[in-house]
Formats: C-alpha cells, structure tokens, sequence
C-alpha cells in the first residue's frame, strides 16, 4: 500500500511503501503582548491544547515575524495597548498585508470596543483568568 500526504503548506512527503501514515495539521497562534507574564501563561493554556504558539513583545516585532515567515499563522491574538507601535496600527498594518489572518484583539479595556479601528478584528476579548471564551473565539477561525 502507497500513501501520500499534503501538508497545509502545499508540500507533499515522499510516499513510502507498506506504511500508513497520518498528519495532525497543527495550528499557529501568534500571541502579541508587551507583557511576559499575560504571554507566558497564553502560550502554555494553547500548548497544552496541542497548537503551536508563537510570541512577540511588541508590534514591530510580530509585523517583522509575520514577514519573515514562510508558513504562515494561522491567527493572532493582539493586545491593543503596547509601547512603541499600540495594538490598533498593527492591526492595520496586518490587514493591508494580510487581509484574510484572522485577528483577536485582547485588551484588559472595555473602551477600545467603540473605537472604528478596532472594527477590522474579527474579535474583540477582554483579558480574564478564564479563557473559555477566548478559546470558543479561537476555534471559530481555526
């Protein structure tokens, strides 16, 4: 028996004769936080449901890692008040490059809810120690 596989990449693997195999297609999440502790704790509750996670400290540095990429995330979680470039201008500059990435915004503040710019997420999350709501809003777009 002969198999093949495609990856979501559009790579194929060389099929190998008498064996079965499987892929798990897993996910990447990009998680942007200027804070460590909101970061780590994101990245080990998504680990542990089996995606792959991806972290970045400040916008210019998810905007740079989105670029170099060649496989592509597959959503970002995007905290709105950072230092330097604030969670709002990414979000523009990763919809006029990538219009189809899915992105949640996730702030501790109500009040960026109103603000228009905030309309191009697909989702808006307040921060909160439980993340079942942020994780329904994940398996929505992945």
């Amino acid at each position: 028996m002969t198999a093949a596989v495609f990856f979501e990449d559009g790579r194929a693997p060389k099929p190998f004769r008498g064996i079965i195999y499987a892929v798990i297609a897993v996910k990447k999440i990009m998680i942007v936080d200027d804070k460590p502790q909101i970061r780590d704790l994101l990245k080990l509750e998504l680990e542990d449901d089996g995606h792959q996670v991806i972290v970045c400290e400040g916008g210019r540095e998810a905007l740079d890692t989105l670029e170099e990429m060649s496989y592509g995330v597959n959503i970002v979680l995007l905290d709105i008040k950072m230092p330097e470039i604030d969670g709002l201008a990414v979000l523009s500059a990763i919809k006029q490059k990538k219009k189809d990435l899915p992105v949640i915004l996730l702030t501790a503040y109500h009040t960026f809810k109103q603000d228009f710019q905030s309309w191009a997420a697909e989702e808006y999350v307040v921060k909160k120690s439980d993340f079942t709501e942020l994780k329904q809003k994940i398996s929505k777009y992945i």
